[in-house]
Formats: C-alpha cells, sequence, structure tokens
C-alpha cells in the first residue's frame, strides 16, 4: 500500500518527503526504491546502490524487507569505513553490511572499502578505481548530526575535491554521534580517521534517496534545506542534485520555518 507523506516541499531541485512516524518514512523509500530498481533493471543488467550505514537506515532496511526486488542483479557499494578497525568490530561499517544487507537480501555483488588495509591511501585509490568502473546508480546517503555525508564533516568537506575517496579527519561531534549511537562505549574509542568518498564522488550518483528520521537529526536537517549551500554542512549540497528525495519524519524535520507557517 502507497504510504502518502504528511507534507511535501521542494528546497531548490531537492524533494523532500515528510512522514508521520519513522516505520511510514522508512517504508516510503523501500517503496521509490523498488520503484527505481526495477525501472532501471527494464533497460540495464545490474543497478549499482551505495548504502549508508547506522541507527538511522533500520527503518528503510526494514521497509526493504517487504519489496520485490531483484537483488541478485544489484552490485552493493559502502560510503566509507573507519581507518583500523577490521570488519569483525562491532562498529565496523563492513559487519553493518554484512548482517543486515548482503546476509539478508543476497546482492549479486558487495564491494567493500577495507578499513584495515595496511594501506589507507592505497585502498582508497583501489576504491575509486571501482567506482570509475561502476558508476553508481542509486546512492542511499544519510545526513549525519553535524550536516555530513559520508564522512565529510564540516573541517574536511570539499565540494570540488580532485578525487573519489579520501582518508578523512573526524570532528568531535561526529565521534559523538557514534558514542551517543552505542556504537563505542566512549569517545576514546571511535577512531580519529576514516576513508570516505568525497562528496562529488556522492554526487555523481544518478539518484539519490537520502533516509533522515529522528529529532537527533533536526538541527542538520534545517541548516541543510534553510541554510546557505556551504561545508559548513555538507548535506546542503543535495538541493544542487537533479534527482534526490530526501525522506524525513515530523521529528528530522521540526526545526523547518516551513512547517511553522
Amino acid at each position: 500500500m502507497l504510504i502518502r507523506p504528511w507534507q511535501e516541499l521542494f528546497y531548490e531541485r531537492l524533494q523532500v518527503k515528510i512522514y508521520e512516524s519513522e516505520g511510514d518514512l522508512g517504508r516510503a523509500a523501500a517503496d521509490l526504491t523498488s520503484q527505481i530498481t526495477k525501472a532501471m533493471l527494464s533497460s540495464q543488467e545490474t543497478v549499482r546502490v551505495m548504502f549508508s550505514t547506522g541507527a538511522s537506515q533500520f527503518s528503510f532496511v526494514d521497509g526493504l524487507k517487504v519489496q520485490n526486488i531483484d537483488w541478485r542483479r544489484i552490485a552493493a557499494f559502502h560510503l566509507d569505513e573507519y581507518e583500523g578497525i577490521d570488519e569483525t568490530h562491532p562498529a565496523s561499517f563492513r559487519l553493518w553490511l554484512k548482517t543486515r544487507i548482503e546476509e539478508t537480501f543476497k546482492p549479486g555483488a558487495f564491494y567493500y572499502i577495507e578499513g584495515d588495509a595496511p594501506d589507507a591511501e592505497a585502498e582508497c585509490q583501489r576504491y575509486a578505481r571501482l567506482l570509475e568502473e561502476n558508476p553508481i546508480d542509486l546512492g542511499f546517503i544519510g545526513i549525519g548530526e553535524n550536516g555530513h555525508i559520508a564522512f565529510n564533516d564540516p573541517p574536511v568537506a570539499d565540494f570540488a575535491d580532485p578525487v573519489k575517496v579520501k582518508v578523512v579527519e573526524l570532528d568531535e561531534m561526529c565521534r559523538r554521534q557514534q558514542v551517543g549511537e552505542g556504537w563505542f562505549p566512549t569517545i576514546d574509542d571511535v577512531p580519529r580517521r576514516a576513508l570516505s568518498l568525497t562528496v562529488p564522488a556522492i554526487m555523481e550518483c544518478t539518484q539519490i534517496i537520502s533516509v533522515v528520521p529522528d529529532g537527533r537529526k533536526a538541527n542538520a536537517v534545517q541548516q541543510a534545506l534553510e541554510g546557505p549551500i556551504s561545508t559548513t554542512c555538507p548535506a546542503s549540497i543535495l538541493r544542487t542534485h537533479p534527482n534526490a528525495t530526501l525522506f524525513l519524519d515530523k521529528n528530522s524535520a521540526s526545526k523547518l520555518a516551513a512547517l511553522a507557517r
């Protein structure tokens, strides 16, 4: 059953759909994913998708479980990984994706960023080559509490970055978010660096679905949509993408001026 949004808005080119609940948001985003992938598979053999991770994506993944998607023809990629932790670490994004995406849906291929590679710069170059060879059709792009997309925190985000993947320093707000979501016991346990797709690499996705529930994200959402398009809130660049949809719930949309009128 089609779940209708509570509100629909546009910010520049970015379509924004606001739902009554996080569950509705997740199901609606999954439904759009199914529509997009089916349309693409009618004219190409494989659809290349890129996944975000974290607590904000749980309802979306649940929504995908009830969709009829031909996962055998899906090639999966991901956005970022902490430097220096292996794939068995409880906070590893590879573990998140393996247990919640790969083992659940069994896509035809999954290409991981190896955060514990002995040479992080070489791993960035390897993954960048993969992206060159496999342009991403559909990116699932979350937004962090500091407005980051992937691990492009405000201090390191570059809208004209010359590379596709790089090693980045994580800012304190980003690292505190990881503790707040329960992935690490203390901020001292959170790695200080990560391997991340850059902003231009994300913007090269043919289509983008951004799933951003929860009141913890309300400030970032407000800045991304109503502030300047600037690296002070990297997610603001999504307003310039030609084919992107942002899914919010009432909590994450709660500080938008458009809803106060």
